[in-house]
């Protein structure tokens, strides 16, 4: 099972100026590296808890269809299943009648089970799953203990900039940064 990002994020969970406020910074001399920040923790903070905070598409890889016909999706909240394609052996994608699916997409994992399971015969990422994941379209929608972790981790990557370089951030997560994200990680035995 492989997941792609199709589109990155129109925004991010936490606005500049919420982080410039955050630092007490005044000026724009440091917008753009706060706007590389802003993106590093959210990745960071995504690739930890499984989550998605600002909607975007993605595409579920699978090389065959599970048993039980319950699909996992590990990213999330899934708001919606665009499409679902098989593919044949010659490698010609069929579109897949999702009507009557049923999607919980607030699990964690999500849980997606489809009516029908037509053959897969491609061996390899024969079935590909389009999806949006995301809290909403915008910060606001986001859990404000998330964009507290992020603006925490913000100010400490911040911090580092004359010592770490903003290609190889996060440099530090922050102290009580995993108190704060533990309730969103998805946890696995």
């Amino acid at each position: 099972m492989t997941i792609a990002e199709l589109t990155p994020p129109a925004a991010e969970p936490v606005t500049l100026a919420e982080a410039k406020a955050h630092l007490r910074l005044d000026g724009s001399d440091e917008d753009l590296l706060l706007t590389v920040l802003l993106a590093a923790a959210r990745i960071h903070l995504e690739s930890e808890t499984g989550l998605c905070l600002i909607v975007r598409p993605f595409r579920l890889y699978l090389d065959g269809w599970p048993e039980g016909r319950v699909i996992q999706i590990a990213r999330g909240p899934v708001q919606t299943i665009e499409s679902v394609t098989v593919y044949d052996a010659v490698g010609m994608p069929l579109e897949v009648d999702a009507a009557g699916y049923v999607l919980d997409g607030a699990a964690r994992p999500a849980r997606l089970v489809l009516p029908q399971t037509p053959v897969a015969e491609r061996a390899v990422n024969g079935i590909e799953i389009d999806f949006t994941a995301g809290f909403g379209e915008s910060g606001a929608d986001v859990p404000d203990t998330l964009k507290r972790a992020l603006l925490l981790h913000v100010a400490a990557m911040y911090e580092l900039r004359g010592v770490v370089a903003v290609e190889h951030q996060p440099g530090a997560v922050p102290q009580g940064y995993d108190r704060l994200i533990a309730p969103y990680r998805m946890r696995r035995l």
